[in-house]
Formats: structure tokens, sequence, C-alpha cells
């Protein structure tokens, strides 16, 4: 399974970005998706994710309210609709799928960044 994640960019606090991963090369209706973010200097940490049906979610409490995670089974990708971004919310982000819903992530993307200027 590849994982292909877009969407970064560097952006003022208060602005939004979709970033979005799109996944090739396996059963991407049967995974959970997932999104994590890793700021520099700093461990990589959960941001959402999402199951597979009915598509219950869970996201961090550091973001939550202004993120949305969201998937399109038919076109292989998922959504992390990120609004109201802080300088805190700078990091890579990358998308990774579980291919049994139980954990761990057995998948990863390369990552894309979200820069958010004060």
């Amino acid at each position: 399974v590849q994982l292909q994640a877009s969407g970064g960019g560097l952006v003022q606090a208060g602005d939004s970005l979709r970033l979005s991963c799109t996944a090739s090369g396996g059963t991407f209706s049967n995974y959970v998706m997932g999104w994590f973010r890793q700021a520099p200097g700093k461990e990589r940490e959960f941001v959402a994710s999402i199951f597979w049906r009915p598509y219950n979610t869970q996201v961090a409490d550091s973001v939550k309210g202004r993120f949305t995670i969201s998937r399109n089974n038919a076109k292989n990708t998922v959504y992390l609709q990120t609004n109201s971004l802080k300088p805190e919310d700078t990091a890579v982000y990358f998308c990774a799928a579980d291919r049994d819903g139980i954990g761990p992530f057995d998948f990863w993307g390369q990552g894309t960044l979200v820069t958010v200027s004060s």
C-alpha cells in the first residue's frame, strides 16, 4: 500500500487548508485511516482517524472543533480539513493506514508540511 499526502503549504493564522491522502495498492475501503503530525523537535502525535463503516471518527483534543477528517472510498482518499489554523499547528502531517482496525498503523505516507505564520 502506498500513501501520497498533499495539500500542505504556508498560511496565516486563522486560515484553512484541506489535506488529502490517496492510497494505492490495497483495499482502501477496509482500512482505518489516520492523520498524525510532527512538529520540529517534537514527537509525532495523533491528530484524527476514521473507520471504514459507519465512518466513526476520533479527533485529538488539541484540534477538536477545528479539524475534520473524512474519506471518499470511491477515490481511495482521506481528507483532513483544517480550519482556524494556529502557529502551533505547524508540522509535517502524515497519513497512515491500519489494515485491521486494531492498530498499529501499518502503512505511512511521506508527509506534507503545514506552516502557519502568526
